[in-house]
């Protein structure tokens, strides 16, 4: 897929995200690696709703931005998405979301939400039955990057689902491509919904 193509395709994703309420005011961030092993991520700021292709711009393994777009402004969080392709290297795409009830159920677990006997629970690339249990990690929320993503890099080995949670903050979820990266955030979105629900009956 060429650059040009994922641009549009996570674009619109991004769009779509947004009607659903996962991205308040100008939050989340978003990111691909393209053909050339190149990170590309949102620029800060930017109204989600109206998220364009030309929103992207290019940065370094540290999350500086680079090239053409040096006067740009990456997300304060873009360390992380270059930490998570550092980690897992198959990783193409990443997603990051502030729905509300991932972010509120990582309010009322300690290290991790774990789900049981759910069907979409095979939405997780390797999951093949929903008798297995899987589990989420949940990651104390933290302004200090650099601090976060040596927690990931610590705590890689408990990262197994391709997704984590940062606690009363949100979601990452990643993947191979755009698709898989999106079965990953939406299964985990909905498995958060069905387990709040669990906790309030």
């Amino acid at each position: 897929m060429t650059t040009h193509i994922l641009k549009e395709q996570l674009a619109e994703t991004i769009r779509h995200y947004n009607s659903k309420g996962w991205s308040p005011a100008t939050s989340t961030n978003y990111s691909f690696k393209d053909e050339n092993g190149q990170i590309w991520v949102s620029r800060s700021g930017i109204d989600k709703s109206k998220f364009h292709a030309d929103d992207f711009i290019t940065v370094d393994l540290e999350g500086k931005a680079m090239g053409d777009y040096s006067a740009a402004k990456p997300s304060a969080e873009t360390l992380i998405h270059c930490v998570i392709y550092e980690l897992f290297s198959e990783t193409k795409v990443i997603l990051h979301s502030h729905s509300v009830y991932p972010v509120v159920l990582s309010s009322k677990v300690k290290n991790a939400v774990v789900f049981e006997g759910y069907e979409v629970q095979k939405g997780f690339d390797g999951e093949t039955t929903h008798d297995n249990t899987v589990t989420i990690p949940v990651f104390d929320n933290t302004q200090d990057m650099e601090a976060f993503s040596l927690t990931l890099k610590e705590e890689s080995n408990s990262i197994q689902q391709h997704s984590f949670i940062m606690r009363k903050h949100g979601t990452y979820a990643w993947g191979k491509n755009l698709f898989e990266a999106k079965r990953h955030l939406e299964s985990l979105e909905y498995l958060c919904q069905c387990e709040l629900y669990n906790h309030k009956s």
